[in-house]
């Protein structure tokens, strides 16, 4: 897809698809130094005999939530491992229009993943699902997980309308 710095053809999606993965890679900050945090404490408590109750379950969440919700900010950094074998031989908008049709393959797949997990949170919360080891409430941390999902659609929402507004000005 395009680099961020390029001229913006969808300005307030753009900088709002920006500024909201930019507050969404900080919460990802935090959650990953909770987590090294959490698992410092765990691990000098337990050379103690005093291990924390649930630990894995903390951390298991934690981790959710630092990939999460870091998906969007690296996904407009270009952060990502890319597969260029095909892209890389092509220029132009044959090369423009492959990048489109995995902007938009990638779009619905992140849209509907964001969906499924917010609906999977909205079932736990009816239910009164509660976690194995602490009996506490699951669905907050599945929120956080289709928020992150949610941010990483508008991200790549972003990229579909740059792709799409360089290959009908037909430029590179």
């Amino acid at each position: 897809m395009t680099n961020p710095a390029a001229a913006e053809p969808w300005p307030l999606l753009g900088a709002l698809s920006a500024r909201l993965n930019a507050a969404l890679a900080w919460a990802a900050g935090a959650a990953l130094a909770a987590m090294m945090v959490f698992t410092a404490a765990d691990v000098l408590l337990r050379t103690l005999g005093r291990p924390v109750a649930g630990s894995f379950e903390i951390i298991g969440w934690l981790s959710a939530v630092a990939m999460a919700l870091a998906l969007g900010y690296v996904q407009l950094h270009r952060g990502h491992v890319a597969m260029t074998l095909v892209s890389e031989r092509l220029k132009g908008r044959p090369a423009a229009l492959l990048e489109l049709v995995n902007g938009v393959f990638a779009l619905a797949l992140f849209a509907t993943a964001a969906f499924y997990v917010m609906r999977y949170g909205a079932t736990l919360q009816s239910s009164g699902s509660l976690s194995e080891t602490l009996k506490t409430v699951v669905y907050p941390w599945v929120y956080v997980v289709g928020v992150g999902f949610g941010g990483l659609t508008l991200a790549l929402l972003v990229d579909v309308l740059r792709c799409l507004t360089r290959l009908v000005q037909g430029t590179p």
